[in-house]
């Protein structure tokens, strides 16, 4: 009898190990649920070159979590680690390249640029009594706007030096994850094992026994976010270091991962509660969503659907795992390891389990369809958050569908590491052929050297790439086409006026080459003068606001030159009235809304690019390409000016 309750008891030790380590844990069981589904939905998911690359992809999200992780142990928040991340990497690539420093000390002023910036957030909190929230996002707004003025809105390159840490040792060990590694293994230490670290907890349990009990609370803070600066600063330096340049747009939206893969790894928002490798963990379920839905096909709109509800489902995993643990606690009939909480426990567990599954097995099912033996071609664009790129993919769409081919079209969301991440599960997807429309000409670089190396062709589409092989540029000349609004504009106005100019996304190559060529037209009209410029982001809204604002201070503006027709929409709306009468207004793009307003006379022109027609084109090249089949190295997609005169011809 003793032996048989001895086996018992060391099969039910063996059972309740497994029930602790999945059950306890929320954040793990969920991350397990989706290898597991991932795996069985995709063949491509479950192999050591994609797995390499989910580790990659999660590199730079988990460095910043690692450092939210102490502030929101101590019961804060930091909203500025993403503009952070992108200051200090740009401080490097421009005190080692434009102010001549040693490399080595352009790095330790990165590292003291993050470590800065937190001290001042620390400041601002403890002395200055500012809400954790309003201090950090201000400091939110002022790293990114020094990170645009030290680069002047444009990419710098990065040194190549450093640039080793976006590489891989041996050829296949990518640096990123040691150093991901490295910092998840320092987070651990500094939180288990310092003074420091006892004292975030102690401060996010209860800040005012902690004072009490004698630690200098204000003093701990500004540590507190002093590190967290240094992680952002080791995580853009990271970032930039795969991106071969330091991009002043970089990062953004990254303070949200951050935060959400701490709190998917169980720290709590009010403080006290929180550990490393469940921040790895959270971080990590990002990642596996993010390449596994890529690699599904799934459309790029239903992506952020999928990736909200599997986040949401995973806390709730870990809320109703807490909540279990506690009724256990206080109920003798429900303790730790009797037979109803482990089956309640299971069955939760079980219920969950399965929702995250059909969540993801459902909108792959809906969205994927199937590829069957036809050849698949990857499709990377620049962002969806504008009718140009829209029209691109449907013209992409519409011609792979005629030619039988599978495309896959995802959205960079302007975000040059989301665009490398893309391109990397696009690679190790095995897909025929890959087109890219880089959100920077420098920075797909390296993703696109990766498809080299895998003898995958790479259609370039509408930006060029640089320092990588592509099969053919199809674009459409931005410089050329600024060239022609500047003739367009000059013409309306007879050669004088005084004009305004609302420039696209700082940074980005469209912006720059459609500027550089109006600015080059523009000479041949001294007697036009512009009174004012101002970057209003290729965005109908801010476009809107910012012509708004420069009527108040140029009420004399008689023509306007956006460098897209969304914000020459939001010009137009500024207006009122006065545009198409007193203000002439020249968009860029020649997109549908666009074409109405020149109908209308409130827009007077706009540069048409034809964007279903360069989509549809790139997917043939790609084709061609494929098939080993000559193709041309550029292939130039007519620009016109479209006028009220010959709007119909386009419409």
């Amino acid at each position: 009898m003793a032996t048989e309750t001895l086996k018992s008891d060391t099969g039910a030790g063996g059972t309740s190990v497994i029930r602790r380590v999945l059950l306890d844990n929320g954040a793990l069981s969920a991350l397990v649920v989706l290898v597991v589904a991932m795996s069985l939905l995709s063949g491509d998911f479950l192999t050591t070159q994609n797995l390499l690359n989910v580790g990659v992809q999660a590199a730079v999200t988990a460095i910043l979590a690692f450092g939210v992780t102490f502030v929101i142990v101590s019961a804060g928040i930091d909203l500025s680690v993403g503009s952070v991340a992108a200051l200090s990497a740009t401080v490097l690539a421009w005190s080692a390249t434009s102010a001549g420093v040693p490399v080595v000390l352009a790095v330790v002023l990165a590292i003291v640029t993050g470590i800065a910036c937190g001290f001042v957030n620390g400041a601002l909190i403890s002395y200055g009594k500012l809400p954790p929230f309003i201090a950090t996002l201000a400091m939110l707004s002022i790293a990114r706007g020094l990170s645009l003025v030290i680069s002047q809105g444009s990419p710098i390159a990065f040194p190549d030096s450093v640039s080793r840490l976006g590489d891989t040792l041996g050829g296949w060990l990518p640096v990123p994850v040691l150093v991901m590694i490295a910092m998840g293994l320092i987070t651990a230490l500094i939180l288990g094992r310092t003074f420091i670290g006892r004292s975030m907890y102690a401060i996010g349990g209860n800040e005012e026994a902690a004072r009490l009990s004698g630690l200098r609370v204000k003093r701990q803070k500004i540590v507190i976010y002093a590190l967290s600066g240094l992680f952002a600063a080791v995580a853009g330096i990271v970032l930039a270091s795969r991106l071969v340049s330091a991009q002043p747009q970089a990062a953004q939206g990254y303070e949200l991962d951050a935060i959400a893969a701490v709190v998917i790894g169980g720290a709590s928002l009010a403080g006290g509660v929180g550990k490393a490798s469940g921040t790895l963990i959270g971080a990590l379920i990002l990642a596996v969503l993010r390449n596994g839905l890529n690699l599904l096909s799934v459309s790029a709109f239903w992506q952020q659907v999928v990736i909200g509800v599997v986040i949401a489902l995973a806390v709730l995993l870990d809320t109703l795992r807490r909540k279990a643990g506690s009724g256990a606690a206080s109920s003798a009939g429900t303790a730790p390891g009797a037979p109803g909480a482990g089956r309640r426990g299971a069955l939760k567990f079980a219920g969950a389990a399965l929702a995250v599954a059909l969540v993801v097995g459902a909108v792959s099912y809906v969205n994927s369809g199937s590829s069957g033996g036809t050849k698949k071609v990857g499709m990377s664009l620049s962002t969806l958050n504008n009718p140009f790129f829209v029209q691109m993919k449907e013209g992409a769409q519409a011609e792979a569908e005629r030619a039988g081919i599978h495309l896959t079209v995802t959205d960079a969301q302007n975000d040059a590491s989301q665009q490398a991440n893309q391109l990397q599960n696009f690679t190790s997807s095995g897909v025929s052929s890959i087109i890219v429309n880089p959100v920077d000409s420098d920075a797909v670089g390296p993703g696109v050297r990766s498809a080299n190396k895998a003898d995958i062709p790479v259609i370039a589409a509408d930006r060029g790439v640089n320092k990588a092989d592509t099969a053919t540029l199809v674009a459409s000349d931005n410089v050329a086409g600024g060239k022609l609004a500047a003739d367009a504009l000059a013409d309306k106005l007879g050669g004088k006026g005084s004009i305004v100019i609302l420039q696209g996304t700082a940074g980005t190559s469209a912006s720059r080459e459609r500027g550089a060529g109006f600015a080059e037209g523009l000479k041949e009209y001294p007697g036009i003068k512009v009174v004012a410029k101002q970057p209003a982001d290729f965005d109908r809204t801010k476009g809107l606001d910012v012509m708004t604002n420069l009527i108040q201070s140029h009420p004399g503006v008689t023509g306007v030159f956006a460098e897209n027709d969304e914000m020459a929409l939001g010009a137009v709306k500024a207006l009122g009235g006065r545009a198409g009468k007193s203000v002439s207004v020249v968009g860029f793009d020649g997109t549908p809304d666009g074409l109405k307003a020149v109908e209308a006379g409130t827009l007077y022109a706009s540069v048409a690019q034809q964007p279903a027609e360069l989509g549809k084109i790139a997917v043939q090249n790609a084709v061609k390409a494929a098939k080993d089949e000559e193709v041309a190295s550029t292939v130039k997609v007519p620009v016109k000016v479209v006028t009220r005169e010959n709007v119909a011809d386009f419409s």
